[in-house]
């Protein structure tokens, strides 16, 4: 099928990649032309004006934003929905805030236009593995745009079916690395939870190694302190143990490349996501212990400088190209 993505930055460049090896037709708009030219190069259709890109589309259309959330987001959301027409679908695929969407989508509901808030997690890997999308919105925009998100997404791929879901025969579209989560909103509020969940698992591997980077202290008694290779011992952990997991591939890489971490910042920061995440389990009434630590974490990293904070930030740059501040 056919689409626009505005924005060609690292996570909008590599969909529309993605998507037209997948056979889809693909226009794209940024207002750096530099941005797009190898996308273009491949099969898009470029574009530096919204205006352009939305009169070339064929009606209905669907056009997905992929930019950072808040002003910029406003500001092209606001646009388009000048632009678009009644049956068209405007997706955001960015981390914007889900109360945000629930707004959004009410207010283009009014244009009859469909609006879709998508969490997609993937980082700078998705071209390859594809995204792993969380939907949320009407649920006849969200089948009608299924093509799109069936390519995006990674398929089943060589995991295992659950074998719980197996025996009861569930068929919806989870195990293909996509779904329709509910309501306006609720893509993004189960994107928010996702990172917040991220959070976590992301500080007890920083707590763990920097245990690890730190077993030869001169103040433990000298038959106690163990000089320990962490890059082997990630490697390790990679093959057979129940802490597997991408993360800790990302980890293992870091650490063999630079076993002291020294490229990487100690000043973690943070991207939104931790916060309303902690912000809700107060709304909820849930105790988030785990994950409000991990956030807070994050604050006090930027008063100090440990190895646990250079694997936080090494994890990041992995698996989203974010740079961190040196101190």
């Amino acid at each position: 099928m056919q689409i626009g993505i505005v924005g060609a930055g690292r996570m909008g460049g590599n969909m529309a990649l993605r998507l037209l090896r997948g056979g889809h037709q693909v226009a794209i708009q940024d207002i750096r032309p530099e941005a797009y030219a190898a996308i273009v190069a491949a099969g898009a259709m470029g574009y530096p004006a919204l205006a352009e890109m939305v009169a070339g589309l064929a009606k209905p259309r669907t056009v997905w934003l992929m930019v950072p959330a808040g002003k910029i987001t406003d500001g092209a959301i606001a646009a388009l929905g000048e632009l678009l027409e009644p049956g068209d679908t405007l997706i955001d695929g960015g981390n914007s805030h889900f109360k945000d969407s629930v707004a959004r989508a009410a207010m283009l509901a009014q244009k009859q236009i469909d609006f879709l808030d998508v969490g997609t997690s993937g980082g700078v890997f998705g071209l390859e593995r594809g995204y792993c999308l969380m939907v949320g919105g009407a649920k006849a925009a969200a089948d009608r745009n299924a093509p799109i998100f069936a390519t995006l997404a990674p398929g089943t791929g060589d995991i295992p079916r659950t074998p719980a879901r197996a025996a009861s025969k569930l068929t919806d579209t989870a195990e293909q690395g996509w779904l329709h989560c509910g309501p306006s909103g609720s893509g993004h509020y189960v994107k928010m939870v996702h990172n917040g969940i991220e959070y976590g698992m992301m500080q007890a591997y920083a707590e763990g190694f920097a245990l690890l980077a730190t077993a030869d202290n001169p103040k433990l008694p000298e038959q106690r302190r163990y000089e320990l290779d962490t890059a082997a011992i990630a490697e390790l952990w990679r093959r057979g143990s129940v802490v597997t997991s991408w993360l800790l591939d990302l980890s293992a890489d870091a650490m063999a490349g630079n076993p002291d971490l020294a490229p990487y910042s100690p000043q973690v920061q943070d991207s939104g996501e931790g916060r309303w995440t902690v912000e809700a389990s107060l709304e909820q009434e849930v105790s988030t212990p785990v994950l409000t630590m991990s956030l807070y974490e994050r604050y006090r990293s930027r008063l100090s400088d440990g190895f646990g904070d250079r694997l936080l930030s090494a994890m990041r740059f992995k698996f989203g190209g974010h740079i961190a501040p040196k101190p």
